[in-house]
């Protein structure tokens, strides 16, 4: 699943340079839009800045990385389901927190699976001291780097601790229905939350 996601999204970096933007600006998530276009706060994840090839080639190394590993923890369905409700969770605090800026990337993803990797680390009781300053750094360079969404990523990072908590808690293989309720039930939170902000506006 790693493969694939780096794969449509790389297809679509291309995609945006054939359609000299077209795909951007319809794809790019912008929080006024949302009502209409509710896809975009999903669709945000495969389109990448075109100013810098490096804002992608980070992006997939990261994800090759963080999403080869966990995959193989908790294997294809729960990555993705991890993954995506990341991208959304991203989504939601950028509606929240900038609520008129245009971003693209799918940071808010690759900063779920590092929250989930995190959580799932210490529970395993391995070391992380070194994904704890990692998790720092990048995070601080959201603050200081211009063009950065630093909302995305630290509500990525808090949706993909959670929902790697909902993982951890229900294991057993009778726990199953329980964990597919508890991720949809993390889902539609997160759909709660952007209807309240545009109750708000």
């Amino acid at each position: 699943m790693t493969y694939t996601i780096i794969a449509v999204t790389t297809a679509a970096f291309l995609l945006q340079w054939l359609t000299q933007g077209l795909l951007t600006q319809m794809f790019a998530y912008y929080p006024p839009f949302t009502p209409e276009q509710p896809w975009r706060m999903l669709t945000v994840a495969l389109v990448h800045s075109e100013r810098s090839i490096f804002h992608i080639l980070v992006n997939m190394y990261s994800l090759f990385v963080l999403g080869s590993l966990l995959e193989r923890l908790i294997g294809r369905v729960r990555f993705l389901a991890v993954y995506g409700l990341s991208i959304l969770g991203g989504s939601v605090a950028v509606l929240w927190l900038a609520p008129l800026t245009v971003v693209v990337g799918a940071s808010g993803g690759i900063f779920g699976l590092l929250g989930a990797f995190f959580v799932i680390q210490r529970r395993l009781g391995g070391g992380s001291i070194q994904l704890i300053v990692l998790i720092a750094i990048n995070l601080g360079l959201g603050f200081v780097i211009p063009g950065v969404s630093w909302q995305a990523h630290i509500g990525g990072l808090i949706v993909g601790a959670l929902a790697a908590l909902v993982l951890l808690r229900t294991r057993r293989a009778d726990q199953q229905r329980r964990q597919a309720l508890l991720l949809a039930g993390l889902g539609v939170a997160l759909v709660i939350a952007t209807a309240v902000r545009f109750t708000l506006l």
